[in-house]
């Protein structure tokens, strides 16, 4: 099982933000975020300032995935 980000990159698109925004919206580091580009692990509190700054739950940025379904 891996954790998968695409759910949070549509939302950047429907709230017509770049990374770059949320980074400065969320209080993240520009290393944190290639880590999710990258399907990375990271922190709980790295998730929680993410979903803070869209107002939204975990749920609606990210899923755990099966790793022969993962692209």
């Amino acid at each position: 099982m891996v954790i998968c980000y695409k759910k949070l990159w549509k939302k950047l698109i429907d709230l017509d933000m770049k990374k770059k925004d949320l980074c400065d919206a969320a209080g993240i580091s520009h290393a944190s975020m290639a880590k999710l580009g990258k399907n990375e692990n990271v922190t709980t509190d790295i998730l929680v300032k993410i979903c803070s700054a869209l107002e939204c739950d975990i749920g609606d940025i990210a899923e755990v995935v099966c790793e022969e379904n993962k692209e």
